[in-house]
């Protein structure tokens, strides 16, 4: 099959076929509607996935998906029809490289505290924040991803909806257990701490 990107290429600008006008149309709405989302993209990827590595090659997976499938997309909101891709390619690849979930992380970002505070409380905020990371991996991954598109990607309940393809009040259900859990999670840490 020939790539009507590279026959456009071919062409002379004043003589652009129907075909090559509607593929470069195509490019510059997916530029201006979808790309702008990637880092929501590979946010989701990474923590439904666990790590980096693999979030990378999800998002890209889902691009390639995304692009290939844009004339499916209807309007609306294209960072809820993405991410929708996003999670649905996540799962097929979670299917197929892992039996079982594992719970690893990347901790490769920075803290973006611009003071300059002691080495102590250096110690403190980043045992604090691991302590977080890894109540929120150890989620269930229903629970994980309604969590992870509510409180860090700031989506509505009825993006999270038109995500996840569930109701409005199991989105809501599973947010409320999700923080519960995170609660329970991390309030188990605090009781540790405080006897130490």
């Amino acid at each position: 099959m020939t790539n009507p990107t590279q026959i456009c290429l071919n062409e002379s600008p004043d003589k652009l076929s129907d075909t090559c006008l509607d593929e470069i149309e195509k490019s510059e709405a997916f530029e201006r509607l979808v790309m702008p989302h990637l880092d929501s993209a590979h946010n989701l990827a990474r923590w439904l996935s666990g790590n980096d590595q693999d979030a990378q090659d999800i998002v890209q997976d889902s691009y390639l998906r995304a692009y290939r499938f844009f004339a499916g997309f209807r309007g609306g909101d294209a960072r809820s029809w993405l991410l929708t891709i996003v999670r649905h390619t996540c799962y097929t690849w979670l299917r197929k490289n892992r039996s079982a979930e594992t719970t690893e992380l990347d901790e490769d970002a920075p803290l973006s505290d611009d003071t300059a505070p002691d080495p102590q409380s250096i110690l403190i905020q980043n045992a604090t924040i691991e302590a977080v990371r890894s109540a929120i991996a150890q989620l269930p991954t229903e629970f994980r991803e309604i969590l992870i598109l509510r409180e860090l990607e700031d989506l509505s309940y009825k993006q999270i909806a038109e995500v996840a393809e569930l109701p409005i009040g199991t989105v809501m259900s599973r947010l409320a257990r999700a923080r519960a859990l995170l609660q329970q999670r991390l309030g188990g840490l605090a009781a540790k701490e405080e006897r130490r």
